[in-house]
């Protein structure tokens, strides 16, 4: 395989991938616009560079407290799953691949390499392009973190949609724009109002769970008890988020919000130094995409997506601003929040 195409991915650094999706966030079908920015959080081309380069792999997982499937290497095929273009990942695959093949780099240029494969697989398989634009820059982005040999040997294949992905895009804006009906008096109802909170997990699968009205979401995720939680996933104890701690220390419940950020509590000041130190880069908005389940509070219905992996690497990634004493509820998330505070810290 000609190298070249690598060699230019591999010239952008992650600001300018996040730079490169916004300018065409418009041309996104607003089914996957959250969903491509959240994607591409879950799974950061800086930490994947640094696990990369680095000459002890086991001790860099250990200082940044990595724990669950950080890395695409064995998601090459699944870790886009909530994204509507899912669908199309087999024919926008073989693009990618055709194009790293045929790659001359002349007037490269990240958004038209995006653009062009989006073309290439819309005319083969007469899908709108708005569709294809998000499952692209994913599948470019999954190229340049685990390489063309690893990217080619995956199989293509995914899972048929199911549940609400299982509709067209417009309905699936639809049901999750949704609230859950108060009842004839239902506008005269305060803290028994009921919402319902949609998620998809790739280790849980999809479902739904109530909360009452401005409860954090990671309680209401905890009383669901439907299924044994920590069989899909090690780290989920309580319900289907995985929780520690309850006090924005150990960046275990962070989530994407799909749809519904409107409707949650404004990120706290705790919060949004919380989610930078460990990495999550939520950006500045004052209701972000991405939040610590503990910490938000839904006053609507909302649909979520459950990364598969937690860390801390903000500071060391990304030179984030330093530490905050918090105090931890339990003995389990004490020791954790000890091992944070150490991967914190400058060697």
């Amino acid at each position: 395989m000609n190298n070249n195409y690598i060699d230019f991915l591999n010239k952008f650094g992650e600001n300018h991938w996040l730079q490169t999706l916004q300018t065409l966030l418009s041309e996104i079908h607003a089914v996957d616009r959250s969903a491509v920015q959240i994607w591409f959080r879950f799974y950061p081309l800086e930490l994947a560079r640094a696990l990369q380069t680095t000459e002890d792999k086991a001790k860099l997982v250990q200082q940044f407290v990595l724990q669950g499937d950080y890395e695409l290497t064995n998601q090459i095929d699944s870790s886009h799953r909530f994204l509507y273009g899912h669908r199309f990942w087999a024919d926008v695959k073989k693009a990618i691949e055709a194009r790293a093949e045929n790659f001359s780099g002349e007037n490269a240029d990240l958004a038209n390499q995006i653009k062009q494969i989006v073309q290439t697989v819309s005319e083969k398989t007469k899908t709108d392009k708005s569709l294809l634009v998000a499952i692209v820059a994913v599948g470019l982005m999954t190229l340049t973190q685990v390489g063309f040999d690893t990217f080619k040997n995956a199989s293509g294949k995914t899972e048929k949609p199911r549940g609400l992905m299982n509709n067209s895009p417009q309905k699936i804006i639809n049901e999750r724009a949704k609230d859950d009906s108060q009842g004839i008096f239902g506008f005269l109802k305060t803290v028994d109002k009921k919402w319902t909170v949609r998620y998809e997990s790739s280790k849980s699968g999809d479902g739904k769970f109530k909360m009452t009205n401005d409860e954090e979401i990671a309680s209401g995720a905890q009383r669901d008890q439907s299924q044994n939680w920590r069989e899909a996933d090690i780290r989920c104890g309580e319900g289907v988020i995985p929780v520690e701690c309850r006090s924005a220390a150990c960046g275990t419940c962070w989530i994407g919000v799909l749809k519904g950020a409107e409707k949650l509590s404004e990120v706290s000041t705790r919060e949004r130094k919380q989610m930078k130190i460990h990495g999550y880069r939520q950006g500045d908005d004052a209701k972000p995409i991405l939040r610590l389940a503990c910490q938000a509070r839904a006053n609507g219905s909302i649909s979520i997506v459950i990364p598969p992996w937690n860390g801390v690497f903000g500071k060391k990634i990304y030179g984030n601003v330093a530490d905050v004493e918090l105090e931890p509820a339990t003995t389990s998330a004490k020791k954790l929040r000890e091992t944070i505070s150490s991967a914190t810290e400058n060697n």
